[in-house]
């Protein structure tokens, strides 16, 4: 999941609040990419600034209010906490990495929002019905983010099935299953209203090579939040979100494996593979993301039941 990729550590990007977005994707891997003091390669995720944070005013979006966040020690998970935390929601962070999830509450307190951290295994169906429970121990569950995910770069033929196994649990069951715990929680506000937000891909909408059960779980997802939407009655909803590559560990990651499996280098990687049928030539950030998560939930959004948010570059839709 975003907060479990093991021997990768967090640097924030030192930009200025008046620097342009990257020029060029060299620039931007070169940026990505940085050299720890003992000479190992560290991937870096864009520091999320106050300015960029959508602010909704909206008569749910009270510390009352409990909106759970999966995979937030990092990446979208954690701007998602703390664009909800920054709109007056108590988040509760779920994610298997306490320390990166720590770090998301102390990101968050800096912005002046409130998040509780639980530690957690997304794959043990007993911990995910314990963690949601404490979870409405903080208030009333109204929202739901499910966001951790991992991917593996692999064709079919030689995908590890063990691999298979853990990515289906992580990235489609336990969605579900938080999706069922949450759900009754919801139906017992005030207002009997409660919004679920699953984070799809343009891999919920195309398939690439060497990435099949990333590719079936987004398509899972998409169908999902629609279930969950026909049985909703317009009161308990839910939606996708489904973008392109973002500045996230999980997809910088890809980026050498990619490389070694296509045969070609790591910015041919970026410019062909990751951005080549973007018009946007350079890859979101997390809170931008985050940013549409909250609108989700907000009261704009009263129409987006089983839709999906696609915000892609034209990857998708344009050829």
């Amino acid at each position: 999941m975003p907060g479990s990729i093991h021997g990768l550590k967090v640097a924030q990007a030192k930009e200025k609040v008046d620097e342009p977005k990257t020029k060029g994707n060299r620039r931007f891997l070169k940026a990505a990419f940085d050299k720890n003091e003992r000479g190992h390669m560290e991937i870096q995720e864009p520091e999320i600034k106050s300015y960029e944070i959508l602010i909704i005013k909206d008569e749910n979006f009270i510390p009352d209010n409990v909106c759970i966040v999966t995979g937030a020690g990092s990446g979208i998970g954690r701007a998602a906490a703390i664009a909800a935390a920054k709109n007056q929601l108590t988040v509760v962070g779920f994610d298997i990495n306490e320390g990166e999830a720590k770090k998301t509450c102390e990101m968050v307190a800096s912005h002046g929002g409130k998040m509780e951290c639980i530690q957690i295994d997304l794959c043990d169906s007993d911990a995910v019905a314990e963690a949601v429970e404490k979870a409405a121990s903080f208030g009333q569950i109204k929202y739901l983010a499910n966001i951790a995910g991992l991917q593996h770069i692999d064709s079919v033929e030689n995908f590890p099935m063990e691999k298979y196994d853990l990515m289906q649990k992580l990235m489609l069951r336990a969605p579900f299953l938080l999706s069922k715990l949450v759900i009754p929680h919801m139906k017992k506000s005030k207002d009997q209203i409660g919004v679920i937000a699953n984070m799809s891909s343009v891999h919920g909408h195309i398939c690439t090579k060497n990435k099949p059960v990333y590719n079936i779980t987004k398509f899972g997802l998409r169908g999902l939040s629609q279930s969950v939407s026909a049985e909703g009655e317009g009161k308990i909803r839910s939606f996708t979100i489904s973008t392109g590559f973002v500045r996230t560990r999980l997809a910088l990651n890809q980026i050498a494996a990619q490389a070694e499996q296509r045969g070609i280098t790591p910015d041919e990687v970026v410019e062909k593979v990751m951005m080549g049928n973007s018009r946007v030539k350079e890859m979101m950030t997390p809170i931008e993301v985050g940013n549409m998560i909250i609108f989700g939930f907000s009261r704009h959004a009263n129409y987006l039941i089983g839709g999906d948010l696609l915000f892609d570059g034209g990857m998708v839709l344009t050829y």
